[in-house]
This record gives C-alpha cells, structure tokens and sequence, in this order.
C-alpha cells in the first residue's frame, strides 16, 4: 500500500459525513421551497435543451460585425458554451469551467509559486492567456495586476482573472478559435473569448455547491443568486448575480522520509554506538512537511449587473462587476533548525534561518492576498441616416495586497517579525469606444457591411514597496552554542521577498485605435470579409499596423470551406515593463565531496536559500547585463477549415492553423551575479551590496519567436430515442505543437562571463514547447428523459513534460483519461437537486520521483492539467423562481 492510500484509508470518513451533510441540507431547502409555483426556464441539462441542441443556429456577436451570423455559416471557427453547461460541470471557478469545456484551452494544477497559484496561467491553442484577448458583452475586460513572475508555463504574463466573473451572471461564452487583433486589438493573436452576460428581466435562480475530493480534504462550497427586473416600460431591464465560492486547502504531498526531524541522542558504550531518536519524531505530523504542495484555501464573493434602457431614440446601457478575494496559501515547509549529530548518517536537511527561538519546532510560511476588483462599462447605442453607432465608456481597476503570515526575516534575528505587507500592486485601465456600422446597398449584387470605429486606452499599473523588514538585509549572526554559529542566514524571508523602495513606482500609458472592417456575400454561397486596424502607444512602444482577410465558400448545400490570414500584435504590458521583486530560492547542499553551493563549500543537507532579482528592464543594472527596450509582439496567423451538416443535428468543423510569433516577450535564465567578472561591475555595486551573500537576476526581454501549428475538430449530433428520451453525443480534439524558430543572441557581457552562459535555458525552451499536453480529446454525452438528466464527460489530456535544469532531471507524463458524471433530477418544476464527481475514477498524474524527499513534496510534479488532487464528488441544488 502506498504512502498516499495510506492517508486516504484515515482520511474517507470527513467526506462521508460531510456528503450526506449537504444531501440533507438540499433536501431541506428543497422542503422550504414548496410553495415557489413558477416553472424553471431550464434545467441544468434538461431534456429541452438536449432538443434545442439539434439546431446549430446559435447566434453568435464575436469575430463579426453588424449582421449576427451563426454557428453554422460562421467563417471562422467559434464555440458557443451555454450557461446551463457551465453549472452542469460541477465546477465552481469559470477557468476550471473553461478547461473542462474547451479542448484548446489548458489550465495547469499548481504551475509554480508567487501569486501563479492564485491567478494561474492559462493556454490557449498552446499560447499564453495574454495572447488571448478576453471581453464581456463586447466590451475589453481588464487583466490582473499580479503578474505570474513565478509561473512555469505562461511565465511573465499578466492575464484575465476570470474568477472576478460570476458564473451565474453568464448567457453564453463565446470562443473565435483566430487571430482577431485586426478586429479587437492587442492580445488577440490566439483568438477571443467573448462572455455575454444574462438580459433576462423576469425570474432567476439560486443554486448551491458542496462537495470535497475523495481524500476528505478541499472541501468547496459556492452558492450563485441571480435576479433579473424590467426596467422602464419600453422593455428594458436590470440584472443582477452574486456568486461566493470558498475552498480549503489540499496537499497530495508524501510525508516527509527524514529519518529525524528533532534531535537523536548518541551514546556509546563498550564501543557500541546507539542512536535513540528524539520522542517527539515519533508523533510528529510528517505531512506538516508538504502542505505547500497543493492548491491554497480561497474565498471569493464577485458581483455583477447588466442592464439597458430604451430612452427616446437612444438605447442606454451599462453592466459591471465588483468582486473580492481573500487567499491563503503554505508557500514553504522548515524543519526545525538542530545540529547534525556524530554517528548520525542518516538525518535530516538542514536549514539556518529556522530561529529556535522563534520557531523551536520548525513552520510553514504562508502568502496572503487580498484583492478588490471593479470593472464598469456605460455606453448608449442608436441610429442616425442609416448608421448604427454605439458609445461607450469602460473603467476597471484590480488592487492586490500581498502579504507574508507565519514566516520570518532570519537576518534580522529573534526579533524579527512573524507578520510582513510584502507589497501592493494595482492596475486601473479607461477605455474609450466609438463603433460605427451599416449595410451598404446598391453598388454590390448583395449588402456590404461597413463597420469602422475609434478606441482610445488609458493603462496605469503601480507597484508599492512592503515593510521595511520584509526586504531589508541585517546583520544578524548565530550565536555561539547553536548550530551554524558564526554564521549569517540566509537573506529575504522564509519563501519571498518584500518590494524594496528601489523597485516601487507606477507607470502609465496612452493607446489609440482606427479600425474598418467589411464584409459581404460575394454569391449566395461566398461570403468574404477584410478588416484593417492601426494603433499607436506611448511609453516608446511605437505604432502598429493589423489586417485580416477571411472567406467561407459553401460548395455544396450543409457543406462549406473557410480560411483566414491575419497578423496580429501584443504590446508589452505594464507589468513586464515595470515589475520588479525579489524571490527566495533554494536547494538542498549537496553530499561530500560536491558540497559546493554556487562556487562556495556548504554543509551537506543544509537548505540553502538565495534571492533572486528581477530586474526592471529600464534599470541600469538590467541594461548592465544586456537588457533592451521591450517591443510588441508580432503575429501572422493562417488558418483553413472545412464544416458539415450532412443531416439534421450533426454538425463537424475541421480547423488547421499555423500562428507564428516574433519577439515573444519572456524572462531570462537565472544570471548568476556572484560570477566575479559581473560582481566588478560598478553598475550592480549597490545592487551586489544590498545581498553580500550572492543573488541571481533575470529580466523580461524579446528573446524568441515561435511557430505553432494545430488541428481542432468539433462534433456534435442530437437525436431522438423515442420513449427513452434524447440524446446528444459531442466529440472535440485539439492537437497543438510550438516550435522555437529564432532565440536571441546572449548579450556580449554574459558570454564574456561565461561562454556557455545562454539568456534563454533549456528548461524555460522545453516550458513554452512542451510544458503543455499537445493533445487533449473531450469526447461527452448528455441524457435526458422526463425529469431526469445526464451528462458522462471523458477527457484524454496527453503527454507532456516538466523539464529540470539538465537532461537527467526531465519528468514526462503519460497521457491520462479524466471522467465526470453529473446528474440532475427535476424534482419540482422549479426546483432541480444534481450529484456528480469530477475525476470519478480518481485519476493522478504519474508517480515520477520526489522533488524533494525529505520535506515530502512532488511525486505528482506541478503541470498537470487536471490537477493532483484525485476524486472530487459534490451535490448541486438549483432552485428557479
């Protein structure tokens, strides 16, 4: 039996108890319901919606504009997810909803330390989240201002947090699988996803969540709310959606395999040696070693409203969100800090900042963060001589604080403090819309539509230093009579490091925008579009210059071919252009005689910490190692696909696409700066002094271009079973491959350092190549009869790879299918109550190694994209009114 059913055999009766728990509690909120009359829309999959799906005319607004097309006669590739499929997965955070959902789309399990945790990288058709662009309601959604500095894959960027997006407030999700920048800006190089919020103004529904993973430990709950109200009497409305979703930690860490964690006893007698452990070694919770293996605890509470108002001739609208999040997650486990012991070869790691007088039984540091996030849109749209225009206002903000609780500046000594604000990271973006359409008649054998308009952005992103103890440097030594006497710790905080006054500041830019896009139907079956758009930025960014062509051709009635070219652009961020932290690494010293710890002899098993710096990119001590002026992304996307109806209820789509990227913005290789030809340079001397014990630098630069090829398939097919309901089956598959075709030359002062030195290391090229599944099949049906539903999801995530720091530490991962069930029961006509699991067959990553065996961490890596967690079940109550 293994480490880990050895906990899952302690740990199944939690879930047990807390199972039937929420059975009894619907049961008993269903019992208070009776007297609710008004029937349910829908359910969340309900035997009219397993009939609706036999159309594949769903109107769709994303990658078009004027005249609303559809899912069928769409010219480029769009996935159009309803809301009732979003509360049928049994998640509850939009990303997770969207992993599950979207072939193309992957979302690792832990994926790195910092904030990555709490806002984490996504991929879309193998790119980065911020190469998608992101929109609610048509309108530019703003990123976070945590950028994921720490993150594996998806490194550096600053993407979309879509948990500040209540899921209930949610019609429809559109995702344009193309290049679209030509249409929408920067950020589209990968496609769009475009979230449409609820417009209903009668009715609305509560729902509520429970659930934990099979090994009774993260437990979840979330309840939605969301309430729609005429507005006026011409037919308008407001609609409101509140959501909170609260999860706890968990860990699939093995506990840790040092033989002593507190001190053994050594005695010898007539020349026998006897070795008698501390008794505390024998009650020790060992899996206190590896909490930090896993995902945090997490509280999130996200409002949202969407409303108009018809007004003379003019319509009026506005919608919003507001949301909170509190987050708590272990960031590093430290035994106790005891002496090795003669005789003793077999003991523990050894770690000099565990004070004993702080922390004599050693602890486990944790990150707090605390984020507000608002995002408002006003506009009026109407007509004026045949022209349909549209004005409108967005303002957004995100404000994280980010602290460090539990932990300790060991420079500091004793005294230190045990609680530090680490920092504040805000980002606020105005943007500015002007959107102006009309057919055009009289000239062509059919209408060409004519849209243009004007955009103007308005971005700060500011970063405030922490307490002064959480980045200072003392010069504290150990004293005599503790181990490592003589010594200084190690410098920075147990896990992180606070933002110094140095690399504090804010920075603002201006963007503007023109675009033209027309399209028209050249013959009944040929429609051809072309859209253009120039933008300039500020902050020495420069202008840009974007166009697509896009056609379909339908050569035979159901049956049709589309293609589209289009280049594209991503302006850095604010973030990667002002950013700069420093981080806490570390490793275990190794055995004699290779006890060396970057050049310097070390004590063997002693955990050895070092910051490391990133660097602002304008700095002088960035330009001092090779640093330039960041540019935009630029991007030529080609794409071919063809699509079939051969009968009614069965729609396939083949999609081809080749999307290649220059001067992809990433950071460097760690540099190591106690190299002696780097430590003389006068540049980095105030730098080199604020760390006398050595420090590593990187910096965001413009060092690779990609090219990404992929094949996405999509089938869907509705059909009757008689007396024994409906059914509908789907299929999706989604291959993609990213090739490095150019790397930047190492700058001229790092070879001089060292001639093998590369800005670029094997680790982060295999991170952005191969770090993600190429493949991933999602093959789902969904059942229902009467008041009865169904819905069986099987996804095949394939091989990838997490790549160490030399060939012989490269852990690959076996392709793995993941299986969910849900299913609902329309009790009442307006009240549903559903089971499911996620993950039914409690599936794990393979067991490839242990990172680190002593502090018990790693036997599932960190990619996985569906998590290491195993089993999850829940039970769903949904109650219209």
């Amino acid at each position: 039996m293994t480490l880990l059913r050895e906990r899952t055999a302690v740990r199944q009766s939690p879930f047990k108890l807390n199972f039937q728990a929420a059975l009894l509690t619907c049961a008993s909120v269903m019992a208070l319901s009776g007297g609710v009359a008004r029937a349910a829309d829908a359910t969340p999959v309900s035997a009219a919606d397993v009939e609706g799906a036999t159309s594949v005319d769903s109107v769709i607004v994303t990658g078009v504009r004027g005249a609303r097309r559809t899912v069928a006669d769409s010219p480029a590739p769009v996935d159009v997810i309803g809301g009732d499929q979003l509360l049928a997965t049994g998640k509850v955070g939009l990303k997770e909803v969207l992993n599950t959902l979207i072939p193309s789309f992957n979302l690792p399990g832990i994926n790195g330390g910092g904030t990555s945790w709490t806002v984490r990288a996504i991929t879309l058709r193998g790119l980065n989240g911020d190469q998608a662009l992101f929109l609610v309601n048509g309108k530019r959604r703003h990123t976070t201002s945590l950028i994921n500095n720490l993150a594996r894959v998806g490194r550096g960027g600053a993407p979309v947090d879509l948990d500040f997006i209540p899921a209930s407030a949610i019609e429809r999700i559109e995702v344009l699988r193309d290049g679209a920048s030509a249409q929408y800006g920067s950020d589209a190089i990968a496609g769009v996803v475009n979230i449409i919020l609820k417009d209903d103004s009668e009715g609305g529904s509560f729902s509520y969540t429970g659930g934990q993973n099979y090994l009774g430990d993260g437990d979840t709950r979330a309840a939605t709310i969301n309430w729609g109200r005429p507005l006026g009497d011409q037919g308008g409305f407001i609609h409101l959606a509140l959501n909170w979703k609260n999860n706890e930690a968990a860990t699939r860490a093995v506990p840790s395999r040092a033989q002593y964690i507190y001190q053994p006893t050594v005695t010898t007698v007539g020349g026998v040696t006897t070795v008698t452990p501390d008794p505390r070694d024998a009650t020790v919770d060992r899996y206190a070693w590896g909490l930090s293996y896993g995902p945090g605890e997490e509280d999130i509470l996200a409002a949202s409203y969407n409303a108009e108002l018809p007004w003379r001739d003019l319509t009026l609208y506005s919608s919003g969100t507001l949301s909170h999040r509190s987050s708590r997650k272990n960031t590093g486990s430290f035994l106790p800090n005891l002496a090795p012991v003669a005789g003793v070869t077999a003991g523990r790691p050894l770690n000099r900042n565990s004070l004993p007088e702080v922390y004599p039984d050693g602890f486990n540091a944790y990150r707090r963060i605390f984020e507000l996030d608002f995002q408002t849109s006003f506009g009026a749209r109407g007509e004026k001589a045949g022209w349909a225009w549209d004005l409108s206002t967005t303002l957004a903000q995100d404000h994280a604080q980010l602290d460090g609780e539990n932990t300790l500046n060991a420079t500091l000594g004793p005294s230190s403090p045990t609680y530090f604000h680490l920092s504040t990271h805000e980002f606020r973006r105005w943007t500015n819309n002007f959107d102006v359409t009309r057919e055009v008649t009289g000239w062509l054998k059919n209408p060409l539509q004519v849209s243009w308009g004007l955009e103007h952005r308005y971005e700060r992103f500011l970063i405030d230093a922490g307490d002064e103890a959480s980045y200072v440097v003392g010069d504290y030594v150990i004293p005599a009579g503790q181990p490592f006497a003589g010594l200084r710790p190690n410098p920075g905080l147990a896990s992180y490091a606070g933002t110094a006054p140095e690399d504090a500041g804010a920075i603002h830019r201006h963007s503007g925008a023109a675009y033209v896009d027309l399209g028209t139907d050249i013959a009944s079956n040929w429609y051809v579009g072309v859209a253009g758009r120039y933008e300039k930025y500020g902050k020495g960014v420069g202008d840009t210059a974007s166009g697509k062509l896009t056609t379909r051709w339908e050569f035979l009635p159901g049956y049709a071919v589309r293609a589209t070219v289009s280049n594209g652009f991503r302006a850095p961020s604010l973030g990667q252009t002002l950013f700069a932290t420093s981080t806490i690494n570390g490793s275990l010293c190794p055995a004699a005689p290779n006890n060396l710890f970057r050049g310097a002899p070390c004590t063997p098993g002693e955990y050895l910490t070092f910051p490391t710096k990133v660097l602002r990119t304008d700095s002088v001590e960035a330009k001092a190692l090779g640093a330039e002026t960041l540019k935009p992304e630029t991007s030529v996307n080609y794409s071919f696909g063809v699509t079939a109806e051969p009968v009614a209820g069965l729609r396939l789509t083949l999609d081809a696409y080749e999307i290649q990227i220059d001067d992809r913005i990433v950071d460097t290789s760690n540099l190591d700066l106690s190299v002696a030809q780097l430590a003389s340079r006068a540049e980095l001397a105030p730098l080199l002094a604020r760390f006398p014990q050595g420090l590593t630098a990187t910096y965001y630069t413009n060092a690779v271009s990609t090219r990404t090829t992929g094949i996405d398939f999509v089938g869907e097919y509705a059909f009757s079973l008689g007396d024994l309901g409906r059914l509908n089956l789907n299929a999706a598959y989604a291959f993609n491959k990213t090739k490095i075709t150019k790397l930047k030359d190492t700058p001229a002062v790092l070879k001089a350092v060292n001639p093998s030195l590369v800005l670029f290391d094997r680790q982060k090229i295999a991170d952005l190549t191969i770090g993600t599944p190429r493949e991933k099949i999602i093959v789902g049906t969904q059942w229902a009869r009467g008041g009865w539903s169904a819905s069986l999801r099987n996804t095949r995530y394939g091989r990838y790879t997490e790549a160490g720091t030399s060939a012989s530490l490269d852990r690959t991962y076996s392709p793995k299918w993941i299986t969910d069930l849900d299913i609902a029961w329309q009790v009442r006509p307006s009240t549903n109550i559903a089971i499911g699991a996620n993950n039914l067959f409690d599936k794990h990553p393979d067991r490839i190694g242990i990172l680190n065996a002593d502090q018990g961490t790693g036997q599932f890596g960190i990619f996985s994209p569906f998590g290491i967690t195993g089993g999850y079940y829940y039970a769903r109550l949904t109650q219209n009114f």
